[in-house]
């Protein structure tokens, strides 16, 4: 009888995954994705876990990431215990004029809402994942036949066409949206994992990992929210997404939990933990006092409840 190693796997099942599903991985690397699939309990055979190696060719650029599929997604949230998928159909942002070969639908971003339970309350709310189609869409260069036989570049982009992109644009840009709120709203669960989706471009443009979310980060985010310093806030129930800038961050924060109760206040902060640690990062002065705010507000609230429940005994019952 086989030793039963990783994942209760045999040893053969383990040399047929480096020879099927990781076949373009170094030793390393696979040691890496197989320890990764061990640690988010996921099937590399069910595919919802793959390694995809950028550069491979190019021993200075060669990366490799973890793709972790939409079944893989969903299973890893599930078992959190505190998640529950989208009750409704994503919202995309269209604008006609957009229409072109790099887009063929014109499609500006898509929004994904998830749901999460607070552990304390025991409420559900909301978890929002914006992505905008400039940032990951794949585009590619224009390419033709001179008459001489040679190929040439025409300086002109097109979506590529050999993945999904073209035939299902709604959906591609939708499951970017997908793992963002999955990424918003459980960080220690799918930070540094992506979906296919989101590397697509990578491969087009024949980027590292790490070099395709710079990327994205600094040039087409900018653009997309009009600032490098915007933070992306979800303000409750009836409020849409809202890039805030950096500097009216603080003052719009203090305003916004002053008309809340000390309930409400914990769902915001849980709900923007995300924006609050790149505040913390951009600027830890003033995330300090920010935080301060934010307690007292809980605790003011709080006491203000417990003052009016001694005054008046009966609204305890």
């Amino acid at each position: 009888m086989n030793a039963v190693t990783k994942f209760d796997m045999s040893p053969r099942q383990i040399a047929l995954v480096k020879t099927t599903v990781a076949k373009d991985t170094n030793d390393e690397e696979f040691n890496l994705y197989m320890e990764v699939a061990k640690a988010k309990g996921l099937d590399p055979f069910l595919g919802q876990i793959i390694p995809m190696v950028f550069n491979k060719d190019k021993p200075a650029k060669r990366k490799m990431t973890i793709i972790i599929s939409r079944d893989g997604q969903r299973v890893i949230a599930q078992r959190c215990g505190d998640y529950r998928p989208a009750s409704k159909p994503p919202v995309y942002e269209i604008d006609r004029d957009m229409i072109g070969p790099l887009n063929p639908q014109g499609i500006i971003s898509a929004t994904t809402f998830l749901w999460k339970q607070d552990q304390k309350s025991g409420e559900w709310y909301e978890v929002a994942g914006q992505s905008f189609w400039e940032e990951f869409a794949p585009v590619k260069d224009e390419w033709k036949r001179g008459e001489d036989g040679s190929n040439y570049k025409t300086g002109k982009q097109t979506l590529d066409d050999s993945g999904n992109w073209c035939r299902m644009p709604r959906l591609m840009i939708a499951k970017c949206a997908e793992m963002q709120a999955l990424r918003a709203g459980w960080p220690e669960q799918f930070t540094g994992l992506y979906d296919e989706a989101e590397m697509d471009r990578a491969k087009i443009l024949d980027l590292t990992a790490t070099e395709i979310v710079v990327q994205e980060q600094q040039d087409n985010r900018l653009r997309a929210i009009g600032g490098k310093d915007a933070l992306t806030i979800w303000w409750g129930e009836g409020f849409a997404l809202e890039n805030v800038p950096d500097g009216k961050f603080f003052d719009a924060v203090v305003d916004h939990i002053a008309k809340l109760d000390a309930a409400a206040v914990a769902k915001w902060e849980d709900a923007n933990r995300a924006s609050l640690q790149i505040y913390w990062a951009r600027h830890p002065g003033d995330a300090l006092e920010l935080k301060k705010r934010i307690e007292a507000a809980r605790q003011k609230r709080a006491a203000n409840v417990d003052k009016a429940l001694q005054q008046h005994p009966l609204m305890a019952g």
